[in-house]
């Protein structure tokens, strides 16, 4: 049984940029095992794993709907990092930065799952994704945002120094439950 397709969602989007590092120090949150490690040569099925853990919540469908090959082209380019967070040694959040031609770093995603939720991560994890972006020496750093996002996200990025340069709509095709399943069978 196919179930009935999903409303599309109208979101709001906000695309901010800093011009310099954050000032901000914070220390490693205590009491949790952390590691972070760059992921090279990512394997398809991790980094979907990663994204729908990570993404569905706040309606990440973009990289799910794409072919493995247009995947391992965008992620195993050079120009693409991804980096996963690990909390006592399990999976718990990851953020992908992609460099542009234009020494500018798009912050492409970043995220928690929801087990690591409400441990204290999301400052200190956010940090640590700004002190990589901007240890590749670009003249400014992008992300975007949308009201789809964590409630306190576009505050988040404003506090460790994005400023917001341009808003628009964009409409979100939630993910279908035969995709869903489609899905699952890759993973």
């Amino acid at each position: 049984m196919q179930g009935s397709k999903p409303a599309a969602i109208t979101a709001h989007v906000t695309e901010l940029e800093m011009t310099s590092p954050p000032k901000q120090s914070l220390p490693m949150p205590v009491n949790i095992h952390t590691a972070m490690l760059r992921v090279s040569e990512i394997p398809l099925a991790y980094y979907r794993f990663l994204y729908l853990r990570v993404g569905k919540r706040w309606h990440w469908t973009e990289r799910l709907r794409m072919s493995d090959e247009e995947l391992a082209g965008l992620l195993h380019n050079k120009t693409t990092t991804v980096t996963v967070l690990y909390v006592d040694g399990a999976p718990a959040g990851f953020f992908e930065l992609h460099e542009r031609e234009d020494e500018v770093i798009e912050l492409t995603h970043f995220g928690l799952m929801e087990h690591a939720l409400g441990l204290g991560l999301g400052k200190w994890f956010l940090l640590q994704t700004l002190l990589a972006a901007w240890a590749m020496n670009p003249r400014k750093v992008k992300v975007t945002t949308n009201n789809l996002d964590h409630p306190r996200a576009l505050q988040l990025y404003q506090q460790f120094g994005f400023s917001p340069v341009a808003t628009r709509e964009a409409t979100v095709e939630p993910l279908t439950d035969a995709e869903l399943l489609a899905l699952a069978r890759k993973l």
